[in-house]
Parts: structure tokens; C-alpha cells; sequence
């Protein structure tokens, strides 16, 4: 699985499926979750849309009005990368606030492309499955539950699309 990370774009080329990692982040306090998910895909085919910047200055989102151009690159990557994924994974881990993913689950929930994997002690769980429930998308208690459904996904996907390639 090819990895782009923030504000790398996806080209023409890059290999489908695409998959989203949106969740915890918080400001580079959170655990770097997407390298473990990045790891355990390795041999899954299509590419990682990952907003987790290698150097991300704080600085940026400080800015009450959000207009620091690397902030506002940073969100129009992550907008763009949503609106095009065949594939998101939210992750929600326990002590995490995650503000800015539970506004892009909100955004993409009705779509059905997003799979949720929400830790029990994550501060607005009862929130986020009820979104789950509502819009009808799978939800998990586990960062390894996760990765497992995300794989056999992008398995599915990739056999449907060899499918179609030969049909």
C-alpha cells in the first residue's frame, strides 16, 4: 500500500483503492495510530491518504480566522482526500478529543464509505454511535478491529475491481 502523507496530493497514478485515516491527531499529542494502520496494510493494495504531517507547527490553527496558508493547505488537503476516498477509517481512541474528526465523520457519515473504530472511554462515544446507527456504519471497539475490517475491505474492493477490468 502506498502511503501519501499531508499536503503530498494523490496523482493519476496512485493505485486505488483510496483510503482516508481521519481521527485522533490532537494537535500531535495522540499516539501515531495511521503508521500502525500504514504497517499492517503494507500488503494491501491501493493508497493511504494521511493527514499527519512529518513536521506540523501549532502555530498554524492558532489563528482564530484560519487563514495561515499552511492551515489552510493542510484543511483544503484533508477536504479534498475525504471527497475523494473510496475508503475512510475514523479512529476515536479513549482520552482523545479529536474535534476536527468528529466534524468529518459528521460530513461523510450519510456516504457509507466510513468505518468507524471508536474506543469505549472515548469522551463523546454515545455521540458517535449513535451517527453509526443512524447512517448504518460499521463500528468497532479496537484499533487491531479496525485494521481487520479496512483490510478485508480493500481486499473486496480490489477484487471488484480486477472484475470489472476483465469483464
Amino acid at each position: 500500500m502506498r502511503q501519501l502523507r499531508a499536503p503530498m496530493a494523490p496523482d493519476e497514478d496512485a493505485p486505488r483503492p483510496w483510503l482516508f485515516l481521519t481521527g485522533a491527531i490532537d494537535r500531535g499529542a495522540a499516539a501515531c495510530w495511521q503508521d500502525q494502520v500504514v504497517a499492517a496494510l503494507a500488503g494491501t493494495p491501493g493508497c493511504v491518504l494521511n493527514p499527519r504531517r512529518d513536521h506540523w507547527d501549532a502555530a498554524w490553527d492558532s489563528d482564530p480566522d484560519g487563514n495561515d496558508p499552511a492551515f489552510v493547505e493542510q484543511v483544503a488537503w484533508e477536504l479534498g482526500g475525504l471527497e475523494q476516498a473510496d475508503l475512510i477509517a475514523c479512529w476515536l481512541p479513549a482520552g482523545s478529543q479529536a474535534p476536527t474528526s468528529l466534524l468529518e465523520l459528521g460530513l461523510h457519515a450519510r456516504h457509507g464509505r466510513v468505518r468507524v473504530g471508536c474506543a469505549p472511554g472515548f469522551h463523546r462515544r454515545g455521540n458517535v454511535l449513535a451517527v453509526c446507527r443512524r447512517y448504518g456504519l460499521l463500528q468497532v471497539d479496537s484499533l487491531p478491529d479496525l485494521v481487520r475490517v479496512l483490510a478485508a475491505e480493500l481486499e473486496r474492493y480490489s477484487r471488484l475491481d480486477a472484475d470489472e477490468q476483465h469483464a
